[in-house]
């Protein structure tokens, strides 16, 4: 990495890293150094898009998300199933994550800090999610994941405002609704461990949403835009998937969605 470190260069340079555990770990230095002072924003550098992004490693083998299996809560390897796919959202989260904060220039400081933040958050799940899986026997890898969610990242590559939009508020915020009753499956299995995980996650994915809708929101007022209309225009022209409850609705709240738009979740 440069030195001192250019913040959006060093993260392209970490999400084209296939290794898990050194991403995980190219991530915490670029915290680290967020937090020593030893970095700058680059914010107006043009980076050119080399071939291999996202890097990631040749297993889990990426199928239809129809294909990833059944995940009974009824034995270990069920279990270790569930939290393997959770593992892989974690994941590829790290990736999104470092590529809102690479791909875009010209936006104001804070915009990279928040998705450094957002990174060196989903990195901690990842290695958490990890480890949990070794004490049930199994690695990263083990089990086949899809990459739903890193295709709309690539859809939405060249609008900042599309990928605000469609990634952290629509697909990430599923997390938000799915992860109660993931966390009470598992409980109710005996897998307390495996709760207390998905406590952590939901508190931080609250976050994580929050940051995409306070960004979506800036960049509307910026470009004269409503926020509704457009996130439901922008919903067809990237063909979103379509949104379907039961919705938490307090978390979305807290993750800095308008009653509106919760009036139509309800």
């Amino acid at each position: 990495m440069a030195h001192p470190l250019e913040l959006r260069a060093c993260a392209l340079h970490a999400l084209l890293e296939t290794d898990p555990a050194r991403k995980t770990e190219l991530v915490a230095a670029l915290a680290a150094a967020r937090r020593d002072g030893g970095w700058t924003v680059d914010a107006a550098a043009s980076l050119d898009a080399p071939a291999g992004i996202p890097g990631r490693p040749a297993r889990p083998e990426l199928v239809s998300p129809r294909l990833v299996g059944r995940r009974s809560m009824a034995t270990v390897e069920g279990r270790a199933m569930l939290v393997h796919a959770l593992a892989h959202i974690e994941f590829n989260a790290i990736n999104l994550a470092l590529d809102a904060l690479w791909r875009f220039p010209g936006m104001p400081e804070q915009y990279y800090l928040d998705w450094l933040k957002v990174a060196s958050e989903e990195a901690l799940h990842f290695t958490m999610l990890c480890a949990h899986l070794e004490t049930l026997g199994h690695r990263y890898g083990d089990f086949p994941g899809h990459d739903s969610l890193w295709e709309m990242v690539e859809k939405t590559r060249g609008d900042i405002l599309a990928r605000m939009a469609l990634v952290p508020r629509t697909l990430e915020a599923r997390g938000l609704d799915a992860i109660p009753p993931l966390r009470a499956k598992l409980a109710q299995a005996g897998d307390q461990a495996a709760a207390d995980i998905l406590d952590v996650l939901l508190v931080d994915e609250v976050g994580h949403v929050d940051i995409g809708n306070r960004w979506y929101l800036a960049l509307c007022e910026e470009r004269g835009l409503e926020p509704v209309r457009t996130y439901a225009d922008l919903t067809l022209q990237y063909k979103a998937p379509v949104l379907k409850g039961p919705f938490n609705l307090e978390a979305r709240r807290q993750a800095g969605f308008s009653e509106a738009e919760l009036a139509r979740f309800a």
